[in-house]
């Protein structure tokens, strides 16, 4: 039966949203190859959505505390502010405003009251629906400063399209999505015939194929009956090579100018606080230094996207209108550069939370990507660090389990600019340093692999973390500010204090064994962390060795590692 157009319905999809674009993530990013061939599409669709998914959880969570239902209004608005607030690349931020324009409807009937009240079978809802999917489709294209055809623009309409002619035959709005959802499938197989570089490629349109994973999300939390049909991504066969290359009145804009004639090196993207003429001034402003230009969200809040040559001038663009921050610059690697320096033969890129972390893998040769508190790197800023090691083969540490489809991205683009990179599966710092540790330039790269990820699969790993809220755990009920002892990813160990719930952790580990404990203090650990910490393994596991790193980290005021 189908589901209520509600919060509960905005959960669900946004769950489905990020399961779909998981299994989607790397077919995606394959097919990537307009605005910019940067093979990143899909991950930054992941990373949009699961920002918007994160904002819809802890609206949620603010609702159950307070004791109050989440209305439909919250839950939508959530999803399209926490889209705006992670969006990444072109395609993410066009997503972001399709879902804005789907608050605005959405929002609206749920504050007029009635036409949201019933389960999704109702008039009412089926039309707001209905409108909603127009309105997001009508805000994206003003959104964009030249839309083309042949883009997410194109299917995004297509299925405005048929929900407006399933919105007049039947009242049930999951059979609206699902009208949607036929009608974006079939536009995005037609987006080859519609822009030259996908038809050459053989290929649809990546970020068309992310909105269909998405609206398929939509139909299923609606209707209960999930489906895992993969999209399409192949043409039926591509057009040939004498398609016209002149976009929206711009020459080469989608690479068809010829080997000579290059992009943009740089894509900028920043969050705004700015006042709507202001930023009607800063379109203006950034259409004259690039192309690729969306701008999208209101109410003060704006994000910023632009392909640019001169990053510093869009930035200061940025400044002048408002209050720029998280902002955001990736090389694409296509700029004609000065002398490049010489290419070590192999070199190791780790991601780690804490200066301190990142000042050890320095120390060891390793280039560190800092993790901002709350800002996961995206695949663009891996990929240029990659670059940056100037290295033929590279060894990448995500170390982290959150960024394994980032990180393989990464290592896609990476591979077809010519370097080999293996991604050694590492899911915390503690594990990337016994990686870093057994690391040999000297031996084969395959050896070296092996060798790297042995290490780190030896490595038991933990981290102790505070409670933000009361919460079902593997471990039973925590409360607010009760101290969690998390193993290799789940929580074992809920306790008063920092020290006691650090050593009844490490006694969990050690008892099935261990030769060598690797203790990284937090930021906010407390002096005497460790001198405790230390004793009590020296009194209570014999013939156990005991290394103290000061990581800096401020998300974990411990991790753990057991070899």
């Amino acid at each position: 039966m189908p589901y209520p157009l509600d919060a509960t319905a905005v959960r669900s999809w946004c769950g489905l949203a990020l399961e779909a674009l998981g299994r989607e993530r790397e077919r995606i990013d394959a097919i990537n190859v307009y605005p910019v061939a940067d093979g990143d599409t899909g991950t930054n669709l992941y990373l949009t959505v699961e920002s918007a998914a994160r904002a819809v959880e802890a609206a949620f969570d603010g609702h159950a505390s307070a004791g109050t239902s989440l209305r439909l209004a919250d839950a939508i608005g959530a999803m399209a502010h926490g889209a705006l607030i992670g969006a990444r690349g072109n395609s993410g931020t066009i997503v972001a405003q399709l879902l804005r324009g789907m608050t605005e409807v959405l929002a609206a009937a749920d504050g007029a009251g009635g036409a949201m009240a019933g389960a999704a079978d109702t008039p009412g809802a089926a039309d707001t629906l209905r409108r909603a999917l127009r309105r997001a489709a009508a805000s994206a294209y003003e959104a964009v400063a030249h839309p083309v055809e042949g883009t997410v623009l194109t299917v995004a309409t297509a299925a405005a399209d048929a929900a407006e002619r399933a919105g007049h035959e039947t009242g049930d709005a999951a059979e609206v999505a699902r009208a949607a959802h036929d009608g974006a499938r079939t536009a995005l197989q037609a987006t080859p015939g519609q822009l030259a570089v996908l038809g050459r490629a053989g290929v649809v349109d990546a970020g068309g194929c992310g909105l269909v994973a998405l609206l398929g999300a939509l139909a299923d939390a609606l209707s209960g009956e999930v489906s895992v049909t993969p999209v399409a991504v192949r043409a039926d066969a591509p057009l040939p090579e004498a398609a016209g290359c002149e976009v929206a009145g711009r020459v080469a804009a989608d690479g068809c100018g010829g080997p000579d004639d290059e992009g943009p090196a740089f894509e900028v993207i920043y969050l705004l606080e700015a006042g709507d003429a202001a930023v009607a001034r800063l379109r203006t402003r950034l259409d004259g230094l690039g192309d690729s230009l969306v701008v999208v969200g209101g109410d003060g809040l704006w994000n910023v996207h632009v392909h640019v040559d001169d990053a510093g001038a869009a930035v200061e663009a940025g400044i002048e209108a408002g209050r720029p921050y998280r902002i955001r610059i990736t090389h694409f690697g296509g700029a004609t550069r000065t002398k490049e320096p010489a290419m070590a033969a192999r070199a190791v890129v780790a991601v780690v939370p804490g200066d301190g972390l990142a000042g050890l893998c320095a120390e060891a040769g390793a280039t560190a990507v800092s993790v901002r508190p709350g800002e996961p790197p995206a695949s663009g800023e891996l990929v240029q660090a990659i670059r940056q090691a100037h290295a033929r083969e590279v060894m990448l540490l995500p170390n982290d389990p959150e960024l394994r489809h980032t990180a393989a991205a990464a290592a896609e683009q990476a591979r077809t600019e010519g370097v080999r990179v293996a991604l050694i599966p590492t899911r915390s710092a503690v594990q990337g340093l016994a990686a870093l540790a057994v690391h040999e330039p000297g031996r084969s790269f395959d050896e070296d692999v092996v060798a790297m990820t042995s290490a780190a699969g030896a490595t038991r790993y933990a981290e102790l973390a505070v409670a933000e809220r009361q919460s079902w755990t593997m471990a039973g009920v925590c409360q607010a500010g009760d101290v969690l002892g998390l193993i290799d990813g789940d929580v074992a160990v809920i306790g008063s204090d920092l020290t006691g719930t650090a050593m009844t952790v490490l006694d969990r580990m050690l008892s099935a064994g261990g030769e060598m404990v690797t203790l990284v203090l937090g930021a906010k650990a407390p002096d005497s962390l460790a001198e405790r910490l230390e004793r009590h393994v020296r009194e209570r596991h014999l013939a156990v060795d005991t290394v103290v790193y000061d990581g800096g980290q401020y998300a974990a005021p411990l991790l753990i590692g057991v070899e």
